[in-house]
C-alpha cells in the first residue's frame, strides 16, 4: 500500500512539471516609471535587485522556478506583485495614483513590508535584503518625485477621488 501511494505522489510530481505557468518577459518599456520620473544610477540598481522582479513585466527567474509547484508559486507573487505596483506601467496611470503609489513605496519600504520575507528567505535573493542606507536612498527618492510631481500639478490633481458607493435602487 505505501508502495502505491510513493508511486502515486512520484507520478503526480512527474505531471505537475508540464503544466507551467506563462513566463513574465515581456520587458515593454514604453511606459516605465523611467520614461517620466528621474532614477539616479544607485536607486535604480536597488530597485533592479529587490523590486523589479515581482514589480515590472521583466521577471529574472531562478533555476528553481522550473519546478512545479514552486514555479506556480513564484508567478502567483509576480502577478500579485504587479497588480499592486508595475513598474512597467507606472506612467499609464492617472497622476493622482502614481502620486499615491509613490507615497506607498515610502511606507512599505520604511516600515520593512518590502521586499517580502519570503522573497529573501532562506538566503533567497539575499542581494535584495535592503540596509537602511539603502531604505532611506529610495524612500527620499520617492519623495523626491512626489515633490517634483507638486510642483508642476495642481494639488488636487494630485488626491484620488474616493468613488461614491452605487446608489441603491
Amino acid at each position: 500500500m505505501k508502495r502505491k501511494i510513493l508511486y502515486a505522489i512520484l507520478s503526480l510530481l512527474i505531471v505537475i512539471q508540464f503544466i507551467r505557468p506563462s513566463k513574465n518577459n515581456s520587458n515593454e518599456q514604453t511606459q516605465d516609471i523611467a520614461t517620466r520620473y528621474f532614477i539616479p544610477a544607485e536607486v535604480g540598481a536597488i530597485l533592479s535587485v529587490a523590486c523589479r522582479d515581482c514589480h515590472s513585466n521583466k521577471t529574472d527567474y531562478p533555476l528553481y522556478a522550473e519546478v512545479q509547484p514552486i514555479g506556480w508559486w513564484l508567478n502567483k507573487h509576480v502577478t500579485d506583485g504587479k497588480k499592486d505596483l508595475n513598474f512597467s506601467t507606472f506612467t499609464r496611470l492617472p497622476i493622482a495614483v502614481q502620486n499615491h503609489k509613490l507615497e506607498e513605496i515610502i511606507e512599505m519600504v520604511k516600515e520593512g513590508e518590502m521586499p517580502l520575507p519570503s522573497y529573501t528567505f532562506l538566503g533567497l535573493h539575499s542581494e535584495a535584503n535592503l540596509s537602511q542606507a539603502q531604505r532611506e536612498l529610495i524612500t527620499q527618492w520617492a519623495d523626491k518625485q512626489m515633490d517634483s510631481l507638486k510642483a508642476h500639478y495642481p494639488p488636487d490633481s494630485l488626491v484620488m477621488k474616493r468613488r461614491s458607493p452605487p446608489a441603491k435602487p
